[in-house]
């Protein structure tokens, strides 16, 4: 079995919607299927979404480098038209540089719970270690309700399970970026 292609990952399509708004994963995914660039006006047969909207889209990809455009004038009319294209590659970069701050982010948690005693209320609002628990009377400052132990190894078990997940996801990006940059 090949690698699956970059805007089929989950990461990818939640990165994307973040960087460019609700269509920018299927907006990709036109550009990458045609394999060669494509228009504004091209795109807009394909999504329900006005032309002011795509390239209100394609500007928030260009400016994070992921969509890159080739400006073209007709000298009939004297407009201005756009080609755009996706940089695969600088997705998967950005996903990498991304994920390597959560995981990092993430084995710190799990390196604090493991030594730390966790308390929380029924309504898990926050979470606090036991010192600062304490300061609170075991009295959650949110809702008001008592504090009690978390499950430790149910909580550290949760986030290893995480970080193994982002990291299998990382490791294939890793590969299509390999393979296909």
């Amino acid at each position: 079995m090949g690698i699956k292609k970059i805007f089929n990952f989950a990461i990818t399509r939640d990165f994307l919607k973040k960087v460019g708004g609700d269509y920018a994963p299927e907006l990709v995914k036109i550009c990458e299927n045609r394999g060669k660039p494509i228009t504004d006006e091209e795109i807009g047969k394909k999504l329900p979404l006005k032309i002011t909207e795509i390239r209100t889209i394609l500007n928030r990809l260009h400016f994070r480098g992921i969509a890159a455009y080739q400006k073209t004038r007709n000298t009939n009319t004297g407009w201005y038209s756009y080609t755009w294209e996706i940089s695969a590659g600088r997705v998967a970069e950005l996903i990498l540089d991304e994920q390597a701050q959560e995981i990092t982010k993430l084995e710190k948690r799990s390196e604090f719970e493991e030594g730390h005693a966790i308390f929380n209320c029924k309504r898990k609002c926050s979470d606090f270690p036991f010192e600062v628990a304490a300061e609170y009377q075991f009295r959650c400052p949110e809702c008001g309700e008592t504090m009690n132990p978390a499950d430790a190894k149910k909580r550290t078990k949760n986030l290893k399970q995480h970080v193994g997940a982002l990291k299998d996801e990382v490791a294939l990006l890793k590969k299509y970026k390999e393979r296909y940059i």
